[in-house]
Parts: C-alpha cells; sequence; structure tokens
C-alpha cells in the first residue's frame, strides 16, 4: 500500500544506463526522459542514491539505471543488480494461493485455521472465520503488525519473529471487526498467508516460490538466499540520513516482505502477468485480478488478490509497492497497453518511488516535487512533550510522536524514526521531503490531533489512547 509518510535524504553518485531508446508509438517516454528523472530525483532533489527502472512493452524491454550499489562504491546498478522488493512480495505470496487453488490443492474460501496446528486459535468474529482471500485482500480484521512483535534489533524487525510467537498472537487477538468487511493492508496478513500455504505444501516459504514461480518462469535471481555472486550483486540499503542500513531477514512472515530481485527478473514476471510469454501460470495470473474486493480509498481502488487495481477514465493500472528500511519497489502494468514497469531504489525516501512508476505508466500522475524550503525556529523544548502520542491516520496506520531532549520525532508504523523541526508553535516540518505536520492543542497545550501535509493532501490524525 502507498505509504502516507516515511522518509529519506541522498546524495550525488555515479551514473549508468543500459537499455535501448523508447520504440515509435510506445506510451512510455523514452530512455533520455526517463534518465533525466532520475538524476533530478538524486542530483537535484536528493532523494536517492540509486535507482533502476525497467520497462516492458510490445517492442520489448528496456533498462535505465543511475546511481550506485553504495555511496562511493564506482560499480554502477544496472539490470541485474539485486534489491529488496519489500511487499511486492505479497504479490508472489497470492500468485502462489492462486496456483493452489488451479490446482485444487486450497479453496479461496478455506479458512485459515485449516492449514495451522489445531491449538492455535485463529480469531473469528459474527460466525466469520479468516479465509485465505481474507488475508490475500487485507480483509482479515488482523491489525497491520502482531502486538507482539518486539524486535531485539529495530533495523531488522521481522528477524527474530518467531511461530510461536504468531501462534500466540492468533490465539489470543480479538477481533475488532468482521472478517472480509473492510480493507486494511497487513503485513501481519500477508505474512500468515505465506505461512499457511507453505505448511500445505510441506515445505518452507522460499522453496515454495522458487518451486511454483521462479523456477517455471525462469526468474533465477528472484528469492531470499543468495549465492557468493548474487551477494556481490546486492545493493546496500540507505536510511533517510544516507547511512547504510541492516538487511531484513524474516522468519514465520516471510511472505509479507522477505524476497530480493532484480529489474530484468521482475521484467520476466510482468512479461508473463502481460501475456508475453505462455507459462503455467497464466490461468493463476488471470485470477489474480478476477477477485476484487473495494479499498475504501478512492486513489487506490480494488484490490485483487493482492494487486492493488487503480482505475482511470482510460483503464486500469494494476501495480504494487514495497519498502524496507533500506529499499524501496514499483512494479506495475497496464493490462489495455500490455506495458509493464519496475523500479527499484537502494534508499528509503518518503515518497519512494510509486510516482516515478506511475507517472511512466500514465503521463498524467504527477512526479514528486523537490521539497520546499522552510524556516526552523528555536523553541522551549518543553511544548514539545504536549505534541508526544500517536495519532492515527488511518486503521492499523499509526504516525507515533516522541521526544529525545530537545528534539521532536514521528515514526509511522513500521517505518524509521525522523526528526520534524518547528517553524511555528504548531507547525513542524521534515527537511528530508515536502511533509509538514500541524497539531490541533486545547487550552492546556495538549495536542488533540494533527494534520499531515503531504503531496497536495491534507491528512488530519486523532490522538488515540
Amino acid at each position: 500500500m502507498r505509504e502516507v509518510i516515511s522518509l529519506t535524504f541522498a546524495m550525488i553518485l555515479l551514473a549508468a544506463s543500459a537499455g535501448a531508446q523508447s520504440p515509435p508509438n510506445s506510451p512510455v517516454p523514452p530512455d533520455s526522459e526517463i534518465r533525466k528523472i532520475l538524476v533530478e530525483r538524486i542530483d537535484t532533489f536528493h532523494q536517492g542514491v540509486g535507482i533502476v527502472v525497467g520497462v516492458i512493452e510490445p517492442q520489448g524491454r528496456r533498462v535505465i539505471a543511475y546511481g550506485s550499489l553504495n555511496q562511493g562504491d564506482p560499480r554502477p546498478l544496472n539490470r541485474d543488480t539485486i534489491f529488496e522488493i519489500g511487499s511486492v512480495t505479497k504479490v508472489f505470496t497470492s500468485l502462489v494461493l492462486s496456483d493452489m487453488v488451479q490446482r485444487s490443492e486450497v479453496a479461496l474460501t478455506d479458512p485459515a485455521a485449516k492449514y495451522l496446528p489445531a491449538e492455535v486459535k485463529v480469531p473469528e468474529r459474527g460466525g466469520h472465520a479468516i479465509t485465505l482471500v481474507d488475508l490475500s485482500t487485507h480483509t482479515s480484521g488482523l491489525p497491520r503488525l502482531p502486538t507482539n512483535l518486539h524486535p531485539q534489533d529495530p533495523a531488522n524487525p521481522y528477524a527474530d519473529y518467531t511461530a510461536e510467537q504468531l501462534y500466540q498472537f492468533l490465539s489470543t487477538y480479538q477481533l475488532t471487526r468482521d472478517p472480509g468487511s473492510q480493507f486494511e493492508y497487513s503485513n501481519l496478513g500477508g505474512g500468515l498467508l505465506g505461512h499457511v500455504l507453505a505448511r500445505r505444501a510441506g515445505m518452507d516459504y522460499e522453496a515454495l516460490v522458487r518451486t511454483r514461480i521462479t523456477g517455471p518462469l525462469g526468474m533465477s535471481i528472484t528469492g531470499i538466499t543468495l549465492s557468493p555472486d548474487e551477494k556481490a550483486r546486492l545493493a546496500v540499503g540507505h536510511n533517510d540520513k544516507l547511512a547504510a542500513v541492516p538487511y531484513w531477514d524474516f522468519q514465520v512472515l516471510a511472505g509479507c516482505g522477505a524476497l530480493r530481485s532484480s529489474v530484468n527478473d521482475l521484467l520476466t514476471f510482468l512479461a508473463a502477468n502481460l501475456g508475453y510469454s505462455q507459462t503455467p501460470l497464466t490461468a493463476a495470473m488471470t485470477s489474480m485480478l478476477a477477485v476484487r474486493r473495494p479499498t475504501g480509498n478512492a486513489g487506490m481502488g480494488e484490490i485483487g488478490l493482492a494487486w492493488i487495481i487503480a482505475k482511470l477514465s482510460t483503464g486500469e493500472i494494476v501495480w504494487h509497492n514495497g519498502g524496507t528500511f533500506g529499499f524501496r519497489s514499483f512494479v506495475g502494468f497496464d493490462p489495455k497497453a500490455r506495458v509493464g514497469v519496475v523500479v527499484l531504489s537502494n534508499t528509503f525516501t518518503g515518497g519512494g518511488v510509486d510516482d516515478i512508476g506511475m507517472h511512466l505508466l500514465n503521463s498524467s500522475s504527477p512526479l514528486l516535487s523537490a521539497p520546499k524550503e522552510h524556516k526552523e525556529i528555536t523553541l522551549d523544548p518543553k511544548i514539545f512533550d504536549g505534541y508526544v502520542g500517536q495519532y492515527q491516520l488511518a486503521p492499523g496506520f499509526i504516525l507515533t510522536i516522541t521526544r529525545e531532549g530537545d528534539q521532536l520525532f514521528a515514526q509511522a508504523t513500521g517505518q524509521p524514526k525522523v526528526q520534524i523541526y518547528p517553524q511555528s508553535q504548531r507547525d513542524f516540518f521534515y527537511k528530508v521531503v515536502d511533509a509538514q505536520i500541524t497539531f490541533e492543542t486545547d487550552a492546556t497545550g495538549r495536542a488533540t490531533s494533527l494534520t499531515l501535509h503531504q503531496s497536495g493532501a491534507n491528512v488530519p490524525a486523532k490522538r488515540i489512547p
């Protein structure tokens, strides 16, 4: 899901470009224009370390890259550079589900509990059990993250979360709404889906994806465990301070975000989805878009099996994005035009690379602009105490405000903590992206709500207990 806010800062790096120029009559801009976007994002806006773009269209595929694997690393990025792809993993998880349905191994309406140990009490509500399709469409009623996720290393949040902890959470959690009734993006749900499918297949999640998807499609790079040669081609992830950050590791929740891949592999994946290659997965891929549920968000449209389906006057854009603490990813395609776009970045930024991917698929979709200049003022840090707390931007998506000494920080659910700076007593701004926060306070100076201003949108959020 598009994150409301997640932020980074970047620096100038070396450049590389590969691939042919835009073919005649291509709806996607030529390589020179795409390269200009990447140069601007990295060199002018300072919002990226390195970005690789891949395009597939009736005339073939092309790749444009700008940046490098790491700061000071002379090796340029290219079509085979490996990135963490975060939540794009969920598309692969749901494709496994669709394939297993095609093989009559599972049914979309099967309760998730059917494939878990008998002692695990998966929550139900209103006589409704959580089904596999509920998990795939983010309508299970489960929260974004399990409440007992307390990582030993916050920079690698899923590494030590075990099946035993997952089972404990499921057995004690009480749903606040009926399964299937409302969309709420859930990493927990995506991870649980991967886990139950792996149990059904009798193998671990990585082996399941390799057996059912990457093997048949010839995606030799996509996976979790890397060979020595692949490790040498793995880009270094960067946070909002441009510091290198640890790679993410997963145990039981691998299905929500564990995969690593390259632009070339993901173009192969899109080629199959667009019908440029005939594979055993064609029917399963088609079925992923046949199931549709509303998201309740006009900008997002509907959700199929993991894929988000945006409605345009000219047709539909099918997409998903992803992010870890050091990477951002976008994969999307236009079924009518038979055009697909992949954008991978080794920097975690607020806008990510979603705007680039959407703009290349739909020229009327705007690119993000450079952050505006704001003047920082000095305030008595005691004022910050009235702002400390949690504010709900959307179901399961919370902005947490904390104070450390004379500094104020904001941290969105599942994302890094980022400092915000005062420009008035109630107005604060981010230095690394064009986003601001305005606090609404009572007579005592305690904030009762805040409004997030970003990309032309003003998102209110009430303080929660």
